[in-house]
């Protein structure tokens, strides 16, 4: 599963579950990008449980997808993860290091509160 959903003005909540394939992949990275357009140092929470590692072809699509994922990530300051897997949360941590101007703090799945808390400040 992918699920996007706008909760504010510069705010966005994904979750990520299961298997994704490719066309998962590109329908929820289209609607990802299509659903940021106008958002300035805006904030992501990620919820992210019972994940397996996607598809070659999702994989695939993500590629095809980068330099649009490169403007997207321009337009958010902070992105919280919520995760039940270690291994997910220090990925994601690595990859803030990646992005410029993007903080990524990781947390574990039932850590909502701290998560919110981190990203208001």
């Amino acid at each position: 599963m992918f699920r996007i959903e706008v909760t504010g003005p510069n705010r966005i909540e994904i979750e990520l579950s299961g298997q994704l394939n490719s066309e998962q992949m590109k329908v929820g990275l289209d609607e990802l990008i299509d659903k940021t357009r106008e958002f300035s140092r805006g904030q992501m929470l990620y919820r992210i449980y019972d994940f397996d590692f996607p598809t070659l072809g999702a994989l695939g699509v993500e590629l095809s997808r980068l330099p649009a994922l490169f403007g997207l990530l321009r337009r958010f300051g902070r992105a919280a993860v919520l995760s039940d897997k270690k291994w997910i949360q220090r990925i994601s941590e690595l990859e803030g290091h990646l992005f410029p101007g993007l903080e990524v703090k990781a947390f574990d799945y039932n850590d909502v509160a701290a998560a919110e808390t981190w990203l208001a400040h």
